[in-house]
């Protein structure tokens, strides 16, 4: 076997555990979004005030707001206005590049920010160290973090190969099969 082939987890393997990855965040994310602990604010909503906190104080671009939640610009644009029509967040010109609007959290968006954290965070707590003890909590942060950061250097599957050669599919008439090593890329 080769040394790369090694390197590679299998096509099915990988298939089966995003879906198990994929399942499981459904389910916890459903679990919290039943939580009473959002007041007026949605999910999504809460995200954006919690992505403000992790940028600069002078606040934060759309477009690199944009890059830490699964919105699609449009919509978080329409959810910025949302948020500052409700005090929550202020915009203003980027005094760097007047293009670009910068969003930061106002004083009653960051206290609602905490208040609502601090709930959130009880109920992760209870939710997924309910089912993980602290090493398994460290070995799942750990493998989590390292695929998050091996998508930089990991090339994208090739649009312009016929269906099924060097991508795995996973439809209903075509089930996953792993591919053999040849197509495995180096």
């Amino acid at each position: 076997m080769s040394e790369s082939a090694r390197d590679v987890g299998s096509a099915r393997l990988a298939v089966e555990t995003w879906e198990s990855l994929f399942r499981t965040q459904v389910a916890l994310v459903r679990r919290l979004q039943s939580d009473p602990v959002w007041d007026d604010l949605t999910m999504r909503e809460y995200d954006v005030l919690f992505s403000l906190t992790k940028g600069p104080g002078d606040g934060m671009r759309l477009r690199d707001l944009n890059a830490l939640i699964l919105l699609s610009q449009p919509s978080l644009s329409r959810m910025v206005e949302r948020l500052e029509r409700r005090g929550l967040v202020d915009r203003s010109a980027d005094p760097g590049d007047a293009r670009g609007t910068l969003v930061r959290l106002t004083p009653l968006g960051a206290e609602r920010q905490r208040t609502i954290g601090r709930a959130h965070a009880r109920a992760i707590a209870t939710y997924v160290g309910g089912a993980l003890d602290d090493d398994e909590l460290e070995t799942l942060g750990a493998l989590l973090e390292r695929l998050r950061a091996a998508q930089a250097t990991i090339p994208a599957v090739r649009p312009d190969l016929p269906r099924g050669a060097g991508v795995v599919g996973n439809t209903q008439d075509e089930p996953a099969v792993d591919p053999p090593v040849t197509d495995v890329p180096a």
